[in-house]
């Protein structure tokens, strides 16, 4: 009867010993999740040895040995192609009237004369000029162009562009005409100012200081109406409205100085007064020469001032616009 007890007792404590199917998986998915470990701040991470890394002469890091020759063979293309395509040195190069740029062997630039065989054809007699020589020319380019090839002689010196348009005859200037002259031109500025005024509807041809000077002469209802006036109005008028005068004489001198711009008017300067349109055109040499205080074949401010009756302290360089 032990015996059977003893045997009884033994299978159940197999049982309870034994766990189930479900109890088994749980005790696998705890056995494989690693515990989660709180950072015990006394307790320092090991420091890896950063393994050494061997760099080869000549070779970029962490670059790719085929990129870098491949990147060096372009880089040597892109300076062949430098090379062809090499920027004019003339192109930034100024050479005044009757020169042209030319590259020395040092590939630098330089002005030399044009040949006179280069220059475009007329297109029609308009584009002659009259040179000083009395000789008419196809067009300024083929003046200049002479009158370069003529640098350093007695001829070239005095070898000037005069007018526009073939050379004709001029009738000399009479004394009278001469003291006749800046009266008359004077008003003809002044005229011609109020008239580029009324037609300026694009302003395209003063400036905005300009049409607020001349908008004053304009309006002022005591200017004297452009027509043909004694000589006694001419001299009455700008005795009476002086100021009206003072910016048609800067703004002449400054439309003529332009080759180069430098306060100074050459002979060539001042051939386009030398017009049909310009009044007693036949005195503007002889009228310009007397201008010329210094004789020095230019005509500064102060000179041309002085000319058309302008008082001292009424020259200004800043009408000159």
């Amino acid at each position: 009867m032990r015996v059977w007890i003893v045997f009884l007792l033994c299978l159940a404590g197999k049982a309870l010993a034994a766990p189930t199917e479900e109890e088994a998986v749980a005790v696998d998915t705890v056995v494989e999740e690693e515990p989660i470990m709180e950072e015990d701040p006394a307790v320092e991470e090991p420091i890896m040895e950063e393994e050494e890394v061997v760099v080869e002469e000549g070779e970029e890091v962490g670059a790719n040995p085929v990129q870098v020759e491949t990147g060096e063979e372009a880089f040597d293309e892109a300076i062949d192609i430098e090379d062809v395509v090499t920027e004019n040195p003339c192109l930034n190069h100024h050479c005044k009237k009757g020169k042209v740029c030319e590259v020395d062997d040092t590939n630098s630039p330089m002005c030399v004369c044009q040949d006179p065989t280069t220059c475009p054809a007329a297109v029609g007699e308009f584009e002659h000029v009259c040179g000083t020589d009395n000789k008419t020319y196809d067009s300024s380019c083929h003046f200049f162009a002479t009158k370069c090839a003529l640098e350093g002689t007695k001829k070239g010196h005095k070898l000037h562009l005069d007018y526009i348009g073939p050379c004709k005859y001029i009738a000399p200037c009479m004394e009278s005409e001469l003291k006749e002259f800046p009266l008359r031109m004077r008003d003809w500025l002044k005229n011609v100012l109020v008239t580029l005024y009324e037609r300026d509807e694009d302003n395209n041809l003063l400036t905005e200081k300009q049409k607020l000077r001349v908008k004053k002469i304009y309006e002022n209802e005591k200017r004297l109406q452009a027509g043909e006036h004694s000589l006694d109005l001419l001299a009455l008028d700008f005795e009476k409205n002086y100021n009206m005068y003072i910016f048609p004489v800067h703004w002449q001198f400054g439309q003529l100085d332009q080759h180069p711009v430098d306060g100074y008017l050459t002979h060539t300067e001042l051939s386009p007064l030398r017009a049909p349109l310009i009044p007693m055109e036949h005195c503007t040499t002889s009228f310009f020469e007397m201008c010329d205080a210094d004789s020095d074949k230019y005509i500064a401010l102060e000179e041309w001032a002085q000319c058309f009756g302008l008082k001292e302290q009424d020259v200004d360089k800043d009408l000159v616009i």
